[in-house]
């Protein structure tokens, strides 16, 4: 009884072992998986990254060419709006010839009402041209030329020798033309009405003169400063700065 318990015991053992060894032998025979592909199915997927690569250096490229493009239309916005300050500092100064609208201004002498034996007057004073400009300045003139002078911030009108003189121009006869502009069609309409009741207008004629206005013209040429400049109590700066 006993050899057969004993029998029953090592023939479990036996079928487990062997049960054991068989599955350990099945899990070795079976290999890894491994790519199963042929040569040309590899070729094909070496030239799709192939392609790929070159797209994304294709798009770096595209890339690179946007912004040099966008930095040099950058660099070309800085130098065409200092370019365009320039110009408007030019305009500003009295540098540069202008067509704007305006009004064209005359003064000659009144003839017909100076009685016979009284002498005409053909000067203006540098008196009467200041407080007409002072009068227009009020008005919203902008760009203002005498007898082709063109008229800025720093011109001076003076006597010299019993002749009038704008910046070293000449005024010795009549009659002169003024030129004045403003900067819109509706500021020249305003402008021409001012002038047309103007205080000048009697001044003028107290002076034997006759200071006419003209219809407000759409498109007049005031022209540019042709004297130096002079600047002063400016010097300028040195390269590096204060160092």
């Amino acid at each position: 009884m006993d050899n057969q318990k004993l029998n029953a015991s090592f023939t479990l053992i036996a079928v487990l072992v062997g049960f054991m060894i068989a599955v350990q032998f099945q899990t070795v025979k079976e290999p890894a998986e491994r790519d199963t592909r042929d040569i040309w199915q590899l070729r094909e997927a070496l030239l799709k990254e192939k392609e790929l690569q070159s797209n994304l250096l294709s798009e770096i490229r595209s890339n690179e060419e946007k912004l040099a493009a966008y930095e040099s239309k950058r660099k070309q916005s800085k130098e065409q709006t200092l370019i365009d300050t320039l110009k408007e500092l030019k305009i500003e100064a009295g540098l540069t010839e202008i067509n704007v609208p305006g009004i064209t201004l005359h003064i000659e002498p009144v003839i017909e009402e100076i009685k016979p034996g009284t002498p005409v007057n053909k000067v203006v004073s540098p008196e009467l041209l200041k407080r007409l400009l002072n009068e227009l300045n009020m008005y919203e003139a902008k760009y203002v030329a005498i007898d082709g002078q063109r008229v800025i911030n720093t011109t001076v009108i003076r006597d010299i020798n019993g002749v009038t003189k704008i910046d070293g121009h000449t005024i010795n006869s009549l009659p002169i033309e003024i030129i004045v502009g403003v900067d819109g069609n509706s500021s020249a309409e305003k402008l021409y009405n001012r002038m047309k009741v103007s205080k000048s207008l009697e001044e003028f004629f107290i002076e034997n003169l006759k200071l006419s206005v003209s219809r407000p013209n759409l498109n007049i040429t005031v022209p540019a400063y042709d004297n130096s400049i002079r600047i002063r109590y400016m010097e300028p700066e040195k390269e590096g700065g204060d160092s």
